[in-house]
């Protein structure tokens, strides 16, 4: 168990911090020079590393992290440059049961309500996978195709959401700005709309009466109506919304804006913006933390913010909603690109772990002759 000091009020962390880590090579990392701290890392750009708990090891670029209704898995999707995986996890234990490659992934990621299936982002290739899980181990996907693989057409689902109990599946798209409906039981598309700009994630309302849209390229949450099967309202964020997550009575929405260092608060009975909380470690409306993950904790009373780019997550206590007040920070790895949390644990994956080192064997660029 941590206890982690920050800002000039005390904050007691009562819960233990668990940074994932995506490296695969062991090279030594480059520590801080003159420093007695062994811990610390040092960067290319000059800042260091120190971060909280323990640490596992993932894939290159972990985007997105789903913890299952029972909380018995974890499964995460790896989206780097290199190869592309999902990984299912014992969150209790904190040890891998399996790893799947797969030739593409983005984001989405998503456990059926019964925890027998495993949902993914099939990205480029413009499928989305479903996984059985059969003894705590992924079997052979099924899939549900949107188009033919790029660049015959460019689709690229991101986000995805399921009604179980209706057998629905929704995805969006970042490359033909589209939400796509697909009946589970016959595999088949229902309906197909357009959004208008690029999209990142989608959440159902707990009813599953209502489909959040986070719309990254335009600036705002759209709302589906899931049985009239329409655009219904639009709710203006900030630059770049991407993750959404709802209390468990689905009355507020947290929206996380990458582009200006915040997270819009939703009251979802009005349709409106209620508070705009800054997660910048300085009051600055500069660019540069990258806001890109939530969670709340179990009694709803803290808001966890992932800032990828400032190598923390923000901390908030939003029990009073549209009156928050920040707790302060708690470091993490390289680029902190999600975070859950699971009992007293806070899952956070790093999307380029805790060390630089030389890239010798590529990428490399090849002239055209």
């Amino acid at each position: 168990m941590n206890l982690l000091k920050r800002t000039h009020d005390i904050f007691f962390v009562n819960l233990l911090i668990i940074g994932l880590l995506l490296l695969s090579n062991k090279a030594v990392s480059q520590t801080v020079p003159n420093n007695k701290d062994p811990s610390k890392v040092l960067l290319p750009n000059g800042w260091s590393l120190s971060p909280a708990g323990r640490s596992m090891q993932l894939g290159d670029l972990p985007l997105n992290i789903q913890i299952s209704p029972s909380q018995r898995l974890m499964a995460v999707t790896n989206n780097g440059q290199s190869k592309h995986s999902i990984q299912l996890i014992d969150p209790k234990a904190e040890k891998l049961l399996y790893e799947q490659p797969i030739a593409k992934a983005w984001y989405g990621l998503k456990f059926s309500a019964d925890e027998k299936k495993l949902y993914a982002s099939g990205a480029n290739d413009n499928i989305i996978l479903i996984y059985p899980i059969v003894n705590r181990k992924l079997a052979k996907a099924d899939t549900l195709v949107l188009g033919k693989s790029w660049p015959t057409e460019r689709i690229g689902p991101t986000g995805l959401e399921v009604d179980d109990a209706k057998k629905r599946l929704y995805t969006v798209t970042k490359e033909n700005n589209s939400l796509y409906v697909f009946d589970l039981g016959t595999k088949k598309l229902l309906h197909k709309v357009n959004l208008g700009s690029e999209a990142y994630d989608c959440l159902l309302s707990p009813d599953k009466s209502k489909l959040y849209i986070s719309l990254w390229g335009s600036d705002k949450l759209a709302v589906y109506d899931t049985k009239t099967n329409r655009i219904t309202s639009e709710i203006f964020t900030e630059n770049h919304p991407n993750e959404i997550i709802q209390n468990r009575n689905g009355r507020y929405l947290f929206v996380a804006n990458a582009n200006d260092n915040s997270v819009s608060v939703i009251d979802t009975k009005v349709g409106k913006v209620i508070e705009v909380i800054s997660t910048a470690l300085y009051p600055t409306r500069l660019t540069g933390s990258t806001t890109n993950g939530l969670a709340l904790s179990e009694d709803e009373k803290i808001l966890y913010v992932a800032n990828a780019d400032n190598n923390c997550l923000a901390v908030f206590n939003v029990s009073i909603p549209g009156k928050s007040s920040s707790k302060g920070f708690i470091p993490t790895g390289w680029y902190p690109t999600n975070v859950r949390v699971a009992g007293k644990k806070i899952f956070v994956s790093n999307g380029k772990g805790f060390n630089s080192m030389a890239n010798p064997f590529g990428p490399t660029c090849k002239k055209d002759r």
